[in-house]
């Protein structure tokens, strides 16, 4: 056989699929190049079609470009050029353009285009309009051009610019603005300034006209790129509002590092224009810093005053859907009374400073409850969480301090928990919800006083210390419908309670009340004014029922005497009708026992101690001592001392005046039903308890 020969195989070489790979590279660069070479040569123009047919598919608009067309690469900037540019609006916004320019002119960052950032290096605008709509119901805009729910606006970063003869038209119903802005560059010499970005307007927010002009100010140093300076003014609605700072773009707000200058007659006009209601309040100015960061515009190092009063601290408003939310942490180291007036429905022009800080007239009547109602449709705009803490109230025989409060509003249901502060040196704690989605409004109260030194609250409010060692606590729980505080509590049931535990008081603050007129001329002519009495239990309870509260009971054991009273108060025109009567333990030769009166109105009470049946008793004393002796006229006065002492339990409790006990243990016959009783077993009939109210409560 012959010998098979074997030949070798050819080897491949060992640099084939690089230079494959090189070769790939290589002619998609020049592919690239080419393209690059043809764009500049041809400067895109032959784009001008395929351009305006592919945004109007995107967009679902009419675009169109009458003149001129550049788009290309120069050298790494994409650089488009269009004259005669317009691009229409939807068919809900009516006629007319969304956007058009006589030109355009633009250097757009290649790189920005490809990570979605979008940086406009360069951009020169001549005779622009851009048309910036909402529809009515928020849920679409002109800026937005998908079929999607209409975003915010959010323009692209604008590193330089000159924009000459440009109008920008903004409206959006839900807040009720319409606004037109002038923008035109002003080219500047001999400056630290390149070229600044004039801009002044005017419209109506919520039907109020407001004007407006700043500038956008380029310093040389960040041409480049990077802050550019704001000054903006704004006047409206009584007030003025300054902001100055930088801007890290052009057109970029995010982030800006900004202060502002408000200043104006009342604070709630500006929150008005955002349909947020908050209390009226007087003149006023503040500073803050402002930025703002994604959905928020955030307000802090918050300073100024308000009135007479001062306030600080920080607040975010945020835009939120379907209702913005506005928080805030405040602090006030002094507040003036007639500022805390319009927090609770008191109007600041109505008022004058002093006693009569929080009193109004109403057809001749003093009155105290306050009547604003509150904006229940404003309410509907937003929500809130609002913390405020306030150190001092500057007032008059009012010892308040330290208060503490804590709202929250959701969707209309407004909470005020905590309401907190020092009443002398007791706190007093409240939960009040407001809830106005329903029509009226109905309100909770729940408001306790803990137990506080009787002298020292006295002090507060005026009257000398009387260095006693009794104290006092209470609790109103009450419900009402109205959409203000009258007429709230002129609706009102509930329960109101004033507890006197055991201790000891003046003879000037306790033994005039009395009446026990033997008892103090004694210690009058004695100078022994301030030896204690001393206060075994003590209530002061009323049943409110529809607005009116009767006394249920008013039932105070001392140590000499039982105090009872009887009668009520109106919170429906304010008016008062109380009687109060004491009855000795022991034996008093000088005694009145007669009821003594309060009357008038709560914002200006009176005392009646000549009531009829002390006038009576006292013709009665007179005529006995002209028929038989002057010894016989003091009978009259004689008070045989058979009061029964009460069962502090009941009392302390706060029970009502059907619960309450003597102190062996039997029904109270002397008190019920908000009135003294007439029966030995403390039931009235109805014919006497219609009598009753028709004596003591006739007022109403």
């Amino acid at each position: 056989m012959a010998e098979e020969i074997v030949r070798p195989k050819p080897s491949r070489a060992l640099g084939t699929p690089l230079a494959s790979t090189i070769a790939a590279i290589t002619t998609i660069l020049g592919l690239i190049v080419l393209a690059w070479t043809i764009l500049f040569v041809t400067k895109g123009r032959f784009l001008k079609g395929p351009f305006e047919r592919i945004v109007a598919a995107q967009t679902h608009r009419q675009v169109k470009v009458a003149g001129d067309f550049q788009l290309y690469l120069n050298p790494f900037n994409v650089k488009f050029v269009a004259e005669g540019f317009s691009i229409s609006n939807p068919e809900w916004a009516g006629h007319g353009n969304f956007f058009e320019a006589r030109r355009i002119d633009s250097r757009i960052s290649t790189w920005s285009l490809i990570t979605g950032n979008r940086r406009i290096n360069w951009l020169g605008l001549i005779d622009g309009h851009a048309d910036l709509q909402w529809d009515k119901d928020g849920k679409r805009n002109t800026w937005t051009f998908s079929e999607e729910k209409g975003e915010p606006l959010d323009l692209p970063v604008i590193r330089r610019a000159i924009v000459q003869g440009t109008m920008i038209r903004y409206v959006d119903p839900r807040m009720q603005i319409e606004a037109g802005i002038r923008v035109q560059t002003v080219e500047a010499k001999d400056t630290q300034f390149a070229n600044a970005i004039n801009f002044d307007g005017n419209g109506t927010v919520r039907g109020t006209r407001f004007t407006m002009n700043g500038a956008l100010l380029t310093p040389n140093a960040t041409v480049a790129g990077g802050q550019n300076k704001l000054k903006l003014h704004a006047e409206g609605v009584r007030t003025q509002i300054d902001v100055s700072g930088t801007l890290p773009g052009a057109t970029e707000i995010e982030g800006a590092d900004l202060r502002m200058d408000m200043r104006g007659q009342n604070l709630a006009d500006v929150f008005a224009l955002l349909g947020v209601a908050v209390p009226d309040t007087r003149g006023y100015r503040l500073t803050s810093a402002l930025t703002k960061q994604e959905i928020e515009w955030r307000f802090t190092d918050l300073t100024g005053r308000f009135g007479a009063s001062d306030l600080a601290g920080r607040m975010t408003v945020a835009m939120t859907q379907p209702r913005l939310m506005l928080t805030a942490d405040l602090a006030t180291r002094t507040l003036d009374i007639v500022d805390a007036g319009p927090f609770i429905g008191y109007s600041p022009s109505q008022s004058v400073a002093g006693k009569s800080a929080l009193v109004q007239r109403v057809g001749g009547t003093p009155r105290i409850l306050p009547d604003a109602p509150l904006r229940v449709e404003a309410l509907r705009n937003f929500d809130a969480k609002v913390n405020w803490t306030v150190r001092n109230v500057r007032a008059e025989n009012l010892p308040v301090s330290n208060i503490k409060l804590g709202l929250t509003l959701d969707d209309r249901l407004l909470t005020l928990d905590p309401l907190n502060f020092s009443l002398a040196r007791g706190t007093v704690s409240s939960e009040i919800s407001i809830n106005a989605r329903r029509q009226p409004v109905f309100t909770e109260y729940d408001i306790r006083l803990s137990p506080t030194p009787m002298g020292v609250l006295l002090a507060g409010f005026g009257v000398e210390e009387s260095g006693t060692t009794g104290t006092l606590k209470a609790r109103i729980q009450m419900t009402g419908s109205g959409n203000s505080v009258r007429d709230s509590l002129a609706s009102s049931n509930g329960r109101i309670a004033v507890i006197l535990p055991k201790g000891a008081f003046w003879t000037r603050n306790v033994q005039l009340s009395e009446l026990d007129l033997g008892v103090f001329v004694q210690k009058m002519f004695e100078k022994k004014l301030k030896e204690p009495v001393q206060i075994n239990c003590g209530l002061i309870g009323f049943t409110v029922r529809n607005g009116i509260a009767a006394a249920d009971p008013i039932l105070i054991d001392t140590e000499k005497n039982v105090m009872l009273g009887r009668g009520g108060f109106s919170f429906k025109n304010e008016s008062i009708d109380l009687a109060f009567r004491a009855d000795g333990k022991k034996f008093s030769l000088f005694s009145a026992q007669s009821p003594v009166g309060i009357n008038g109105y709560f914002a200006a009470p009176g005392i009646s101690v000549l009531s009829p049946e002390l006038i009576a008793r006292a013709g009665a004393g007179l005529g006995l001592g002209v028929v038989a002796s002057p010894l016989a006229a003091i009978i009259a006065f004689v008070d045989v001392g058979d009061a029964k002492a009460a069962d502090c339990g009941p009392v302390l409790a706060g029970a009502s005046a059907r619960a309450q006990r003597t102190e062996k243990g039997k029904p109270r016959d002397d008190v019920g039903r908000g009135t003294t009783a007439k029966s030995e077993s403390g039931k009235q009939s109805g014919a006497e308890r219609q009598q009753q109210r028709k004596k003591f409560l006739g007022i109403f």
